[in-house]
């Protein structure tokens, strides 16, 4: 009887051993398969040409077709959502971005960036204040003094209430001093608006706003961000004019909670090794964001001080809501 029982233990045990054999060495075969690759906003934009691109390279590395898939609204909520919602085993990867920590601000979702893993930064830009190319104002200080001489009256397009845009403007606000209307009229129409005279100014990223600005129809005042860019040399940042303001656009990836390490250190890898593309290097140099892949505690520091910011700028507009994961 005893020798039974032994032979039965042994046989479990090996059982065990074999199933967790088998479980090792099926992750350590990943990817086996096309992975999803969810872009928040919609096709043609900044945002997505420079994620279709990074999924691209990242494909080469891991030698499965990375597919962009769209999911535009909220702000970035229902990318962030239907990654929250997906199953952890690294076939569903975000283009994140700044959106996220906007988007659980103005409550769009009801979870905050800790909801989700990270695999890192992938690059970051700064975001434009920009008018007509033929608009009276030559530089921001005679476009906050006409703000602060006409209260109220002039109108700043953003992509959306609680975009990482429209937060932008309302730190461009409380730095001029004075009261704007914010225009949330879209990412495809922020800056149709100002060619169109429906907005006297936008804020958007440098790379939607550096080729009609190159083109004279748009013209760049100044950036709320803590240095000048390479390929905007001749546009000051705010803080330089002597107006309080640094926000910049971050773009990152992220994964569901609870994908696997070894998952989450492969597409890791992927991530930085695309970054370093010579494809996503010359279109850096082309669009004028900068490549910088933080992971880790480096980037989670960047989360919770980018966090602060947000939060403290929507406090202050009276727009925040706390939400909990």
């Amino acid at each position: 009887m005893f020798s039974y029982k032994k032979t039965m233990l042994t046989g479990l045990i090996s059982a065990f051993t074999a199933i967790s054999v088998f479980t090792e060495d099926a992750r350590a075969e990943f990817p086996e398969k096309a992975i999803e690759f969810v872009i928040p906003f919609g096709a043609g934009g900044s945002a997505d040409i420079e994620g279709r691109l990074l999924a691209n390279a990242m494909s080469k590395v891991l030698g499965v077709p990375m597919v962009p898939v769209n999911k535009v609204g909220g702000g970035g909520a229902v990318t962030y959502t239907h990654l929250k919602n997906s199953k952890p085993d690294g076939y569903t990867v975000a283009w994140a971005s700044t959106s996220l920590l906007t988007s659980s601000g103005i409550g769009n979702i009801p979870f905050d960036h800790s909801a989700l893993d990270h695999l890192g930064q992938v690059e970051f830009q700064p975001m434009i204040v920009s008018v007509k190319g033929n608009a009276p104002w030559k530089t921001f200080k005679e476009f906050a003094d006409y703000c602060k001489a006409n209260p109220g009256k002039l109108k700043i397009a953003n992509s959306g209430t609680g975009s990482a845009t429209h937060i932008a403007a309302v730190a461009v606000e409380n730095a001029m001093g004075c009261k704007v209307i914010h225009l949330p009229v879209g990412i495809k129409r922020r800056n149709a608006t100002v060619l169109s005279g429906e907005a006297h100014a936008a804020v958007g990223p440098l790379t939607a706003t550096r080729r009609l600005a190159k083109a004279g129809k748009l013209r760049m005042l100044a950036a709320p961000t803590s240095e000048r860019n390479p390929v905007a040399p001749d546009v000051p940042t705010m803080n330089e004019l002597g107006y309080k303001a640094d926000l910049d656009l971050f773009r990152s990836l992220a994964v569901p909670k609870g994908t696997p390490a070894d998952v989450v250190a492969k597409l890791t890898d992927a991530m930085i090794k695309a970054a370093n593309s010579r494809s996503f290097q010359d279109l850096a140099k082309k669009n004028g964001f900068t490549i910088k892949p933080l992971t880790g505690k480096d980037f989670d520091k960047r989360l919770e001080k980018d966090g602060a910011v947000v939060i403290n700028i929507m406090k202050g507009a009276g727009i925040y809501k706390i939400k909990s994961n």
